[in-house]
């Protein structure tokens, strides 16, 4: 009877989610079954040519992987500020964290270029090509992020000189779980990126 209690409150949990909610949950799971899959395909398409090859990860990637983590403590701050109901914070942290996911995106595309001097090209040995096939679904995932992020920041910063707006907007559940799932989501891209830097590094 427990059990059935608990399944049930379960379900109770699920219905409650917003349609938005369910989109992003049902979208994270997709997405982290595909690189699932491709990180697993990667591990098996000859990583030892890598290796044969003498060569390192590209300092590109790894100067990105630095700011992607920078830009997880930004991410947070979003929401800390909204919680303070601390307009200027949260638009300045929500500015800063997709500009450092711009930078990131340029620079996992430098990342390809100094990948193809080091003689792995996309259409040479599989491992390679995976190289660039899994930083690429990932940058297509954040580039998601980065878009749904710039629209947040102009919506709430024409609230920012309207006092009586700046506090409908404070205290909307619906704008609390905007930025709540933009931070949960930006989150999520972090740990996908620094699970496949991981096994780009032990790969080279």
């Amino acid at each position: 009877m427990a059990h059935y209690k608990q399944k049930t409150t379960l379900l109770q949990r699920i219905e409650r989610l917003h349609p938005y909610e369910m989109l992003l949950y049902l979208g994270m799971v997709s997405s982290g079954i595909i690189f699932l899959f491709l990180a697993f395909a990667f591990l098996f398409s000859s990583r030892n040519l890598l290796v044969g090859m003498n060569q390192t990860v590209p300092i590109a990637f790894l100067i990105s992987t630095f700011l992607l983590v920078v830009s997880g403590f930004s991410a947070t701050a979003i929401r800390l500020a909204f919680q303070e109901e601390n307009t200027e914070k949260m638009l300045g942290s929500l500015r800063n964290t997709v500009i450092l996911g711009l930078v990131f995106t340029v620079l996992q595309v430098i990342g390809w270029y100094e990948l193809k001097t080091k003689g792995i090209e996309f259409t040479g040995i599989p491992s390679g090509s995976f190289l660039y096939v899994l930083s690429g679904i990932h940058i297509f995932h954040l580039m998601g992020a980065m878009i749904f992020g710039v629209i947040l920041y102009f919506q709430l910063s024409r609230s920012r000189k309207d006092e009586v707006k700046k506090l409908i907007v404070l205290t909307n559940p619906f704008e609390k779980m905007r930025v709540r799932l933009f931070t949960f989501y930006w989150h999520y891209m972090d740990g996908i990126w620094l699970i496949l830097f991981l096994l780009f590094v032990l790969s080279f």
